[in-house]
């Protein structure tokens, strides 16, 4: 009978943590598509565990999707050299009160994720277990298969790392609201000069067509700059455009369509008040998670 009952007592214990597995696997790889692959290898490495041994089932399935994700996450970083223009985190449709959680937020918006790539995957990995999810330094050593001072250390470096490039000031999302609907606004109404007034001088323009669509092919970099090419680009679709306000990663953005269909997803990253980064993902391979919400969690 006991035989008879492991099989569902394991499916049972990986359902009530999957949405925290399927987190810890996106922030370490920024893909909704790779983090389901490694939740597909962690789920076939629980099925054969004997749940008798295992003291906290939480840790232990924490402890194989880390690895599976670091395993992932180097074969990617290869797969990436190669990407065609600026490769972005592939955006989620999440739940409003995602929000609410001020941490797990920021820990998966567009510009945390893209702060994490610039980590080594176990850097990226202690980071994401540690600060994001709260985990003890030893259960962390065991995921990584490194010593706990060794562990310690690679924690702290990726601190300062990541406390260098994050946004400077925090924003509520009520303000974050404001500045996005004064920037769709602007894009409503073609205004340049009010699209100008949201727009940090140093604001960074990243977009992401995947070499399937247009794109900006590196970084465009000053509120001037970023103004003319939206200009442009307004006046060239005209009445086809229409922008959705909603949230992606935890923080509200746009989901731009044409002539009715999904063309991209714009994200904001703000800073004092005022849009310091954008980032325009089109690549269709990346907007399939914008037509229903992800369950996310910590």
């Amino acid at each position: 009978m006991s035989d008879d009952r492991a099989p569902n007592a394991a499916t049972e214990a990986f359902l009530t943590h999957r949405n925290l597995l399927f987190t810890v696997a996106y922030e370490m790889l920024g893909s909704a598509a790779d983090a389901e692959d490694v939740l597909q290898e962690t789920w076939l490495r629980w099925a054969g565990v004997d749940l008798a041994t295992v003291r906290d089932q939480r840790a232990y399935l924490v402890r194989i999707t880390t690895r599976q994700a670091l395993t992932r996450l180097r074969t990617v970083a290869r797969r990436r050299e190669s990407y065609v223009g600026p490769w972005l985190p592939e955006p989620l449709l999440t739940a409003p009160d995602v929000a609410d959680d001020v941490e797990l937020a920021e820990s998966i918006s567009m510009a945390m994720l893209l702060v994490l790539e610039t980590l080594t995957p176990t850097e990226r990995a202690v980071f994401v277990l540690r600060e994001v999810f709260a985990l003890d330094y030893d259960e962390i050593a065991e995921a990584v298969d490194k010593k706990v001072a060794a562990v310690r250390q690679i924690a702290h470096r990726a601190r300062e790392h990541v406390a260098a490039r994050r946004p400077r000031q925090a924003v509520s999302p009520a303000e974050n609201r404001a500045a996005l609907q004064a920037f769709q606004r602007a894009v409503d109404t073609g205004d340049v000069q009010s699209l100008l007034n949201v727009l940090a001088p140093d604001v960074v323009l990243l977009s992401d067509g995947g070499g399937v669509k247009r794109a900006v092919p590196r970084p465009l970099v000053g509120a001037d700059k970023v103004t003319r090419l939206f200009g442009v680009g307004l006046e060239q679709v005209g009445d086809a455009l229409s922008v959705e306000a909603t949230q992606v990663n935890g923080h509200p953005a746009l989901i731009i369509r044409l002539d009715g269909e999904v063309d991209g997803v714009l994200a904001v990253r703000l800073d004092q008040g005022l849009v310091t980064g954008l980032y325009y993902v089109r690549n269709p391979d990346k907007l399939s998670r914008v037509a229903y919400e992800t369950a996310v969690s910590r």
